[in-house]
């Protein structure tokens, strides 16, 4: 079976529990393919935390989760040395994120001391405890859920985590069509309960190796640059998209590109990215801005910008 077809089977696996939401569903895959970390945002009960699940049970590969609570300690998601009697001596307990999919589910409901416990893993794909660094095992990806920050209870995410999520995705809710089916497909019995692997871990690292063959034009690498610094220049933004942030864009281009069957990258692509990969990003001067407010100045930003024109295959 080709690595295009097997992402056919991933989306397709999918999509047996999730009813709509086809742009969503193929931009988690793209973030994953980008070997890259996703929050999902939105209100409770819009299958943030099924999607998630979707996902990782349609891997053959270890999947842990982590429901995030304001009394949860950085060890609880580390793990921790504890004196082993028997033993006679210390001994290490792995916590949960030693796994390949990470579920931190309503990770905006811990506090800011627990959250940076997942830094480093993040970024480095390691962890360091009590001065010895573990290495994470491949691959090794977070899939976040979080309530919008108005929601009683949460603590807002520190730019520096933020930064390290290759995508901010919302759900949004379903239209009348698909409330419809959603009521007959659950009706009876979850899907997620009998939903089946069909991809396995060496699957992953092989389609993530194929995605970063996916051919980028100089003048799309331009073009990325030149939304990037629009956001640094603009009177509205106090910071603006980092160099993680251009880096992970040329990720995800090339993983969306290969999503869509494609070996190569169009300014369609950057344009589609633009919010889910860079709102997130944006600090703004006025206090508090939301989500929406990101992403209608990113959309006249990126609207700035002149697209350009080629030929965009080798």
């Amino acid at each position: 079976m080709s690595q295009n077809e097997k992402v056919s089977q991933i989306l397709e696996n999918v999509r047996k529990v999730i009813i709509g939401k086809e742009e969503v569903t193929s931009l988690v895959l793209t973030s994953i393919l980008a070997n890259g970390h996703i929050l999902l945002e939105d209100v409770p009960g819009t299958g943030k935390t099924v999607m998630a699940k979707s996902f990782a049970k349609s891997f053959d590969a270890k999947f842990n989760r982590i429901q995030f609570t304001p009394d949860l300690l950085p060890s609880d998601v580390t793990g921790i040395h504890y004196y082993n009697q028997k033993m006679g001596e210390f001994v290490f307990r792995e916590g949960p994120i030693f796994t390949n999919i990470l579920l931190a589910d309503e990770i905006n409901r811990a506090t800011p001391r627990t959250q940076s416990a997942l830094l480093e893993c993040m970024e480095e794909r390691q962890v360091t405890i009590d001065g010895t660094t573990h290495v994470l095992d491949a691959p090794f990806l977070v899939i976040a859920t979080q309530n919008p920050v108005e929601t009683a209870g949460t603590y807002p995410l520190p730019e520096a985590q933020l930064d390290r999520f290759l995508m901010q995705i919302n759900m949004g809710y379903p239209n009348k069509n698909e409330e419809v089916q959603m009521m007959h497909r659950f009706l009876l019995d979850s899907p997620l309960d009998t939903l089946q692997e069909v991809c396995t871990k060496e699957d992953i690292l092989a389609m993530q190796t194929e995605a970063k063959k996916v051919y980028v034009h100089d003048a799309i690498m331009a073009y990325v640059a030149a939304i990037v610094e629009a956001t640094r220049e603009d009177a509205e933004v106090s910071i603006g998209v980092s160099p993680r942030g251009t880096l992970t864009m040329l990720q995800a281009a090339r993983s969306y590109a290969y999503v869509n069957g494609r070996d190569y990258v169009v300014p369609e692509d950057i344009r589609t990215l633009a919010k889910p990969v860079f709102a997130h990003r944006l600090v703004l001067t006025r206090n508090m801005a939301n989500r929406t407010q990101k992403e209608q100045l990113l959309e006249r930003i990126v609207n700035s910008v002149e697209v350009p024109t080629e030929e965009w295959n080798k």
